[in-house]
């Protein structure tokens, strides 16, 4: 990485831009950094009051598709022996463009500081006009399943159409054939080919699952899936491709939780890519607490983590907070 002050790091819907000066009467622009489509610049001018202003760069991309953004902006404090913060209420919905901007104005700081753009959610009015549209809903699921367009099959589970197994989550059961999830996991298809429970009373029983989990499992398989239906059920889908040894759908609910790490889901998510051995997922998680200094935030909640995690997934937070030692600050 650069050590260059007009550098602005960022982790997916996460961006930071470290100060460790800042005369009076100064102005200074970053360098353009990327977040969803759009290339982005951060500027700061020091008067009596600090300006901080956020907008989108100047090109055919926002001339044509401005951002709707929504997002939270801190200004973090550093000295030798406090950090301190100022966060500002929010913003919501705003189209902002190259010359629309955000703008805010606080008292100035002293010392270190860091900006600290939180991107909530950006969206994009169609081409064919309508509500405004995440850019980030449904990506990975429409980027992972094979069988979107086989309408055919997606009706054989839906309207029940010659069902020969019984799938039985915690609070419902669910009809299936044997043979859509045979194809889709060894694990179905070893206990279809042998003489097992299974294939006796045709029915699997998914305890750990409630019926709407198993509902986006089975329409996963069947190239029904729906985007908000993976969203809220991810961590479930998670757990199921693990034990059914589906490897595309673990991949895609990989993908999809490292896109969207926060601070209310941050350690969880550490110890599911800790569990099921997510590499991507558990350096980003690292990164966001550790580099980009969240881990701040959540004091109590990082305190019952280390009473409840796995020892070696705490030693390996511990190294990274030790390696950042001699990084910035």
């Amino acid at each position: 990485m650069s050590d260059s002050p007009y550098r602005v790091d960022t982790t997916p819907r996460l961006a930071q831009w470290r100060i460790e000066s800042l005369s009076a009467f100064t102005y200074r622009k970053s360098d353009p950094f990327k977040m969803g489509l759009w290339n982005w610049y951060l500027t700061l001018e020091r008067n009596r009051q600090l300006f901080v202003k956020l907008y989108p760069e100047a090109s055919n991309v926002t001339k044509e598709q401005p951002p709707i953004a929504s997002f939270i902006v801190k200004i973090v404090s550093f000295s030798a022996s406090n950090r301190k913060a100022i966060v500002h209420p929010g913003i919501s919905d705003r189209q902002l463009k190259s010359n629309d901007y955000f703008i805010w104005a606080v008292d100035t700081f002293a010392g270190k500081f860091i900006i600290d753009v939180e991107f909530l959610d950006l969206k994009i009015v169609p081409p064919s006009g309508g509500e405004p549209l995440s850019i980030w809903t449904g990506f990975h699921t429409e980027k992972h399943s094979p069988l979107t367009s086989l309408n055919s099959l997606s009706r054989m589970l839906t309207d029940s159409i010659h069902t020969d197994i019984t799938i039985n989550a915690s609070n419902g059961s669910i009809g299936a054939h044997r043979a859509v999830l045979a194809t889709k996991s060894p694990v179905f298809q070893s206990m279809f080919s042998h003489n097992l429970q299974e294939k006796k009373l045709s029915t699997v029983n998914i305890s750990d699952m409630s019926f709407e989990a198993c509902q986006a499992f089975l329409n996963y398989i069947y190239g029904n899936f729906r985007a908000d239906e993976f969203l809220t059920h991810r961590l479930a889908l998670l757990r199921a491709a693990d034990k059914y040894d589906m490897s595309d759908l673990k991949e895609a609910c990989h993908e999809s939780l490292s896109e969207d790490i926060d601070s209310k889901n941050v350690l969880e998510r550490l110890q599911m890519a800790h569990l099921y051995q997510l590499p991507k997922l558990k350096s980003g998680c690292l990164r966001y607490l550790v580099y980009f200094g969240k881990i701040y935030e959540i004091n109590q909640d990082f305190n019952l983590f280390l009473l409840r995690a796995d020892r070696e997934l705490i030693s390996e937070v511990f190294q990274e907070i030790l390696a950042s030692c001699k990084g910035f600050w």
